[in-house]
């Protein structure tokens, strides 16, 4: 999927489906269905580059079977996102996906609300965390809001790439709060790239509001897609929802 960027250069950006959702709907029955696996098998096919899924620790909607079926069905990337506990690093470390995401975890929140403080987790990452993943040939991403302070510390850390948080520009009430938050990403994206990270995006994206994010947002790679794709598809299907938004990645900026 070839994207020519409004600013430098022709990058290759790539849609991520998250299952999370089909896993939570699953679990509300608790009948087997519908499967997450199935539904990343569908996404792939539709031309998902990869699919992401989030193990939480109170295990609300992913759970630990589904993330060995997923190491075996995924043919594409398998971005294992995590907090940073003694037993997710273990398990991470047993499935060995290709990306592993580290996020801010609260067992209260509805979903993730915003990205990592850096200068709180650093130096537990540095003397804990990335320690773990050495020589597993994992790569780590760190998920955060579009501080550079907390860019700079990523890179310090070794971090392979950045998913930026996009949930405070995807809910912004007003016109002008979306665009101060589109400088925003866009002043953070071009810091992650200068230090040689990926830079990565994600949530509270969708089809309305994805064409203006890769449109003014340079260097993006892999854009992480879940609520919002996941409950199209209860009226359009997986496959023509997935579809869809590769269409509009496809779109030339």
């Amino acid at each position: 999927m070839i994207i020519v960027s409004s600013m430098k250069q022709i990058k290759v950006m790539q849609l991520l489906v998250n299952i999370d959702h089909v896993a939570t709907l699953r679990n509300a029955r608790g009948e087997g269905y519908p499967d997450p696996v199935e539904a990343a098998e569908i996404s792939e096919k539709a031309g998902a580059a990869g699919i992401v899924f989030h193990l939480r620790g109170d295990r609300r909607h992913i759970r630990d079977e589904d993330v060995y079926r997923l190491k075996k069905s995924v043919t594409g990337i398998l971005d294992f996102e995590m907090a940073a506990s003694d037993e997710m690093i273990i398990i991470c470390k047993n499935v060995l996906p290709e990306l592993c995401t580290l996020v801010p975890e609260g067992r209260e929140e509805l979903t993730t609300e915003g990205g990592l403080n850096m200068k709180t987790v650093f130096d537990d990452y540095k003397n804990r965390v990335f320690p773990a993943f050495e020589d597993t040939g994992i790569k780590l991403s760190l998920f955060l809001d579009p501080n550079p302070a907390d860019i700079e510390l990523a890179h310090k850390l070794g971090a392979d790439a950045i998913e930026l948080h996009t949930g405070t520009f995807a809910n912004a009430p007003d016109a002008a709060s979306q665009r101060k938050e589109l400088e925003r990403l866009k002043a953070g994206a071009e810091l992650i790239h200068e230090t040689g990270m990926i830079v990565n995006a994600g949530h509270g994206l969708n089809l309305e509001n994805l064409p203006l994010l890769i449109s003014e947002v340079p260097y993006l790679r892999d854009i992480s897609i879940g609520h919002a794709l996941i409950s199209k598809s209860l009226y359009w299907g997986l496959e023509k929802t997935v579809k869809e938004y590769i269409r509009l990645m496809n779109v030339q900026r």
